[in-house]
């Protein structure tokens, strides 16, 4: 093949003496059709980035990057969010873990706390903070811990009345159905009483 040839192909004449300089006045066939599908690779891939460039001109690049900066944002808050809702949440467990069997209702003494004292360590367990505040709490108000000695909460300062002092009796069935007799009695008796002088 000639250079002619190669110019009747679509190749310029500057292309054309490169490609007979370098292979003489004649061409091998093999060597045409790699240049020639190099070259309609070549003539592809100007087109499509052609293509891409007048796809990318009717992108609105400043609204385009609001957009990214207001997903950005909202990305940060809600991992900012997610977060502190589960430090919360470990915070809340570990709190109750720690009351359980002191306190007489967890849920109420937690909720009495203030949590932003309370410190966790890397395993999510309690590492300062709440002895200082149930100390607090157990001299002000006693009856919302269990009794150390296991019973209830006791009440300090408190003398019971003098006479009244708790007897134990046993109640039969028997003597229960008589003392409802008894009461209805003196209750019907006190009825005709009243009924009687006002009467009479």
């Amino acid at each position: 093949m000639k250079k002619e040839d190669l110019v009747a192909l679509g190749l310029t004449e500057e292309q054309a003496d490169k490609v007979v300089a370098g292979y003489g006045a004649m061409i091998p066939k093999t060597r045409f059709d790699e240049i020639n599908t190099a070259k309609k690779q070549l003539e592809t891939d100007l087109a499509l980035r052609d293509q891409q460039l007048e796809e990318l001109k009717k992108v609105d690049a400043a609204g385009l990057q609001v957009k990214i900066t207001e997903l950005q944002t909202a990305n940060t808050e809600a991992k900012t969010a997610y977060e502190q809702q589960l430090k919360d949440v470990q915070l809340s467990s570990a709190i109750k873990l720690a009351l359980t069997g002191k306190a007489q209702d967890a849920e109420i003494v937690a909720g009495i706390l203030d949590t932003t004292k309370i410190e966790l360590d890397e395993n999510g367990s309690i590492k300062g903070g709440l002895d200082d505040q149930l100390k607090t709490l157990k001299e002000s108000k006693p009856f919302l811990f269990v009794s150390e000695e296991g019973g209830a909460p006791g009440f300090k300062g408190v003398t019971p009345v003098e006479g009244a002092q708790s007897t134990k009796t046993e109640t039969k069935a028997g003597d229960y159905g008589k003392q409802m007799a008894e009461n209805f009695s003196q209750s019907n008796k006190g009825l005709e009483d009243a009924r009687k002088s006002y009467f009479e």
